[in-house]
């Protein structure tokens, strides 16, 4: 194959990936000033002292550069600066693939249909799920990417 047709398909393959990341089923999507996208059950205010954080990157079984780096980045910010989170099961970090059929329910529930980070603040028992599309932004930019992850979730705990 030529090689300005391989480019054009691997083009393609990653912005219809970032579009199905930033679609959300649909529905108007209320975006506050940090560009993250928030669905229904997200309250106003969320403050610190959460109960427990859930840190779920939901991606595709087939993935490009972009959506593996995005995992990459999220697991190794998630283990190696909220390990005793973790432990202690006030952070929950998962990796969920959306084409496996055990995963439709939790996928549903946050509206997630490709490959995107989703962080729910659980606060007195109410779910704040809002979808965090800045990490995108920053994939150039390792160091960058993981103090923003960071810091975001340092403000819920």
């Amino acid at each position: 194959m030529d090689k300005k047709i391989i480019i054009g398909i691997i083009a393609l393959i990653f912005l219809g990936t970032i579009a199905m990341a930033t679609r959300n089923n649909n529905q108007p999507a209320n975006t506050n000033a940090t560009g993250e996208t928030a669905n229904k059950t997200q309250t106003q205010g969320v403050k610190n002292s959460a109960d427990k954080i859930e840190v779920y990157y939901f991606h595709r079984t087939q993935r490009c550069y972009s959506c593996l780096a995005l995992g990459q980045y999220i697991k190794e910010t998630i283990e190696q600066e909220f390990f005793e989170e973790i432990e202690s099961g006030r952070i929950d970090f998962r990796e969920i693939n959306v084409d496996l059929p055990e995963n439709k329910d939790v996928a549903k529930k946050f509206q997630a249909s490709g490959s995107s980070l989703f962080i729910n603040v659980i606060k007195n028992g109410q779910d704040n799920i809002s979808q965090d599309t800045n990490v995108w932004r920053l994939l150039s930019n390792k160091v960058q990417f993981k103090n923003y992850l960071e810091n975001k979730i340092n403000l819920f705990l």
